[in-house]
């Protein structure tokens, strides 16, 4: 535990998790301050609550707006998909936005730490569970593996992970709203969002086909062999390992298997074309000191993923993965997220873009 008086920002959204995290930080003894971030032009309803939260907790709300930062959330939104892959704007933000400008207004108006509701842990460690050194601090698991948040840290800078307060990361989404409760919120009924905070209608389709129109355009549904299945209208509305909604019947299920953007084709094939266990990704970011020779870990591959075990093959521009068995829908664009276990759970020591698949 802290032994002096810190003083927080706190992210708050206006919801059950961060308006808790406020709440413990205040019981424990610090000095907090709100933030909430304007992200999109109906941010209104989520201003309004994140208000009432600070009135409640007695502390001082600061607001800022990041429309204008999001709109290079949106530009990168945009240029995965026209390139055939599934982007992951929360990754994204949180790197530049949430633990990148707002941590540096924070800072700049005399924080000490910030602070949001991610469920994901920050722990002091000796460094000596890793073949490499990871310094004072390190990224873990959740404690609630159905609500664990760490796949989306991923990726922040590891020069600020010692700055980050994540005070329900060590509680269940059913504790975060009994603690609501007790601290006499308000916010322990409210719906949990599951919504891309910048597309508040959760219309991405839309908001794609409005900002970038060029998207729309009709193209082949193939197999494998290049036997015509059928059309579709924009290679944006399909992700790798889709099942429903490919308009077209094959008499057993199958699966996108590969988006090519420049040719514009969606290719399907039945569940065996969707699994492989090798995969290159690029732009590695480590929170431990980066390594040098092959480590084993446990990779997850997407958000809500459980992780396989897999040897890690640093490289000078990316990761080598190499699972212990094939694994379903190795998506380009998505996030290989690098686990390993020490005494204090599945440490988070890096993440990397997913580049392509590869069984060679």
């Amino acid at each position: 535990m802290l032994s002096t008086r810190q003083k927080v920002f706190v992210a708050l959204s206006g919801g059950v998790d961060s308006s808790t995290a406020a709440a413990l930080l205040l019981e424990g003894g610090d000095d907090c301050t709100g933030i909430f971030m304007i992200t999109s032009d109906k941010s209104q309803k989520a201003q309004a609550n994140a208000e009432e939260v600070a009135k409640r907790l007695g502390i001082e709300l600061h607001v800022l707006d990041v429309r204008q930062d999001f709109e290079s959330i949106l530009d990168y939104f945009c240029s995965e998909y026209e390139r055939g892959r599934t982007p992951n704007p929360c990754v994204v933000c949180n790197r530049h936005i949430k633990f990148g400008k707002l941590w540096n207004y924070a800072r700049d108006n005399g924080a000490d730490l910030l602070a949001t509701g991610h469920y994901a842990r920050i722990l002091k460690v000796d460094g000596q569970a890793l073949p490499t050194s990871g310094g004072q601090v390190g990224l873990y698991q959740g404690t609630d593996p159905t609500k664990d948040q760490s796949y989306a840290l991923s990726m922040i800078d590891k020069d600020v992970l010692s700055h980050v307060r994540l005070p329900v990361g060590g509680h269940s989404k059913g504790e975060t709203r009994k603690l609501a409760a007790k601290f006499g919120l308000g916010t322990e009924q409210r719906n949990e969002s599951q919504e891309i905070c910048f597309i508040p209608d959760d219309d991405y389709v839309g908001v794609l086909e409005r900002r970038c129109p060029e998207l729309v355009r009709s193209g082949k549904i193939v197999d494998s062999n290049g036997n015509v299945l059928g059309e579709h209208n924009g290679v944006h509305r399909f992700t790798i390992g889709q099942r429903r909604g490919l308009r077209v019947a094959m008499g057993k299920p199958y699966y996108v298997v590969r988006i090519d953007a420049q040719s514009n084709t969606v290719t399907l094939g039945p569940k065996e074309e969707v699994m492989h266990n090798k995969l290159f990704a690029t732009e590695a970011n480590w929170l431990i000191d980066e390594p040098k020779w092959p480590f084993a870990a446990i990779v997850k591959i997407r958000y809500n993923n459980s992780g396989v075990r897999a040897t890690v093959r640093p490289q000078e521009d990316g990761v080598v993965v190499e699972f212990e068995a094939a694994i379903s829908a190795i998506t380009p664009g998505q996030l290989a997220v690098l686990y390993v276990p020490d005494e204090n759970g599945n440490r988070v020591v890096g993440g990397a873009w997913i580049d392509k698949v590869t069984d060679e």
